[in-house]
C-alpha cells in the first residue's frame, strides 16, 4: 500500500438517507467537522431514488473527483463502486447499513466519525471485484436460501439486523434447496444445495463470515456451498458462521477458482451485495484482480 499524497483533493460524498436505520440529517455538519479542508474540497450529495449513486458517481468520475465516499450500506456501495471499478477515482466507505458487509472485512469503524477520519489518514489500495453476467460485486453474491431472504427482507419495510434474522427464520421453515451444477474453472460439480455464495470478502455483514478465508488481493473467487441441514443443526452452524469456523462444518464445502459458472433448472432471484435481483438460469461470476482502487486505514492487515 502507498500513503496518500498530500496534493489538494477533491471529495464528494453521496449519502444515501433510506439506508439502515439510523437519522443521516447530522452527517454533513459531521462531514465538515471531521475531514481536514486544508487539505481537501469536499461536496455532498443525497441520493433521492435506486439507482442515483451510481449516477453521481459516474458524473464524479467525469469530473475528475479524486475520492467518492459512499455513505450507506452495501447496496449504496455496491452503486458507487461499480461506477469507480476501472478508474483512477477511488472509493470510500462511511458504513450506515443494515450490514456493512464490505467496510468491517476492509476494517473501517462502524462509527461514522471514526469512518470519516480515514479521508485524513487513509491509503489508496488495488482491490480486486468481481461480475456477475457483468454486473459488478465487491462482497459477495448468492443464490438459494439467502437471496430469498434477501428478496423478502427487501420488501418488509423494516430494516436492522434483528428484522433480518426473523425474516430467515420465517422462511427457513419452508425453503426447499435446489439441484445446482457447479464450473469451477472448468472443474464441474453437481451439488444440492441450500445456499451458493460466491465471495469477494469473506462475510455477509454483522460479522457473519460466509466464507472464512476470503481476501480481496489474491484474484480469486471463494465458493461457499452450503448443503442442506436440519433444524435441530442449525445453531450450531450459526455460530460457526460468527466464530469464522464455518469450514469446518461438514455441511459446507468451500472451492476457490477464478471463473465459476452456475447453472440451476430456471430463472430465479440471487443477491448481489445484498439487494435482490432476478437473473437467469445460468450465471457466470469472475474475478476482476485489482480492479478498484479502494480509501483503507492505514493499519489494514496485508492479508484483507
Amino acid at each position: 500500500m502507498r500513503c496518500m499524497e498530500k496534493d489538494r483533493r477533491h471529495i464528494l460524498a453521496i449519502i444515501n438517507p433510506v439506508s439502515g436505520i439510523g437519522n443521516k440529517d447530522k452527517l454533513p455538519r459531521l462531514i465538515d467537522t471531521v475531514v481536514d479542508h486544508d487539505r481537501n474540497d469536499v461536496s455532498i450529495i443525497m441520493t433521492e431514488y435506486p439507482g442515483h449513486a451510481r449516477e453521481i458517481a459516474q458524473q464524479a468520475v467525469a469530473d475528475g473527483v479524486n475520492v467518492v465516499v459512499a455513505i450507506g450500506g452495501d447496496g449504496t456501495v455496491n452503486e458507487v463502486g461499480s461506477a469507480l471499478v476501472g478508474t483512477e477515482t477511488s472509493l470510500a466507505i462511511v458504513p450506515s447499513g443494515s450490514g456493512n458487509g464490505l467496510a468491517r472485512h476492509l476494517r473501517i469503524s462502524m462509527n461514522a466519525s471514526r469512518a470519516l477520519q480515514v479521508l485524513n489518514n487513509g491509503v489508496v489500495s488495488r482491490f480486486d471485484f468481481c461480475t456477475v453476467n457483468g454486473r459488478p460485486f465487491f462482497c459477495t453474491c448468492g443464490l438459494g436460501f439467502d437471496a430469498t431472504v434477501s428478496y423478502k427482507f427487501s420488501n418488509e419495510g423494516t430494516r436492522g439486523f434483528i428484522s433480518y434474522i426473523k425474516t430467515a427464520l420465517a422462511e427457513y421453515i419452508n425453503y426447499k434447496p435446489q439441484q445446482y451444477t457447479i464450473d469451477i474453472d472448468g472443474v464441474q460439480l453437481q451439488e444440492r444445495a441450500f445456499v451458493i455464495a460466491c465471495c469477494n470478502a469473506a462475510q455477509y455483514g454483522n460479522n457473519a463470515y460466509i466464507a472464512p478465508r476470503a481476501t480481496m488481493q489474491d484474484g480469486l473467487i471463494d465458493v461457499t456451498v452450503m448443503h442442506p441441514f436440519n433444524i435441530v443443526e442449525s445453531p450450531l452452524i450459526g455460530a460457526r458462521l460468527f466464530l469464522r469456523q464455518l469450514g469446518q462444518d461438514h455441511h459446507v464445502s468451500i472451492y476457490r477458482g477464478k471463473c465459476v459458472i452456475i447453472k440451476r433448472d430456471h430463472d430465479d432471484i440471487m443477491h448481489i451485495d445484498g439487494d435482490p435481483v432476478m437473473m437467469p438460469a445460468q450465471v457466470i461470476i469472475k474475478n476482476v484482480s485489482k480492479g478498484i482502487s479502494i480509501l483503507v486505514p492505514p493499519s489494514l492487515p496485508d492479508d484483507v
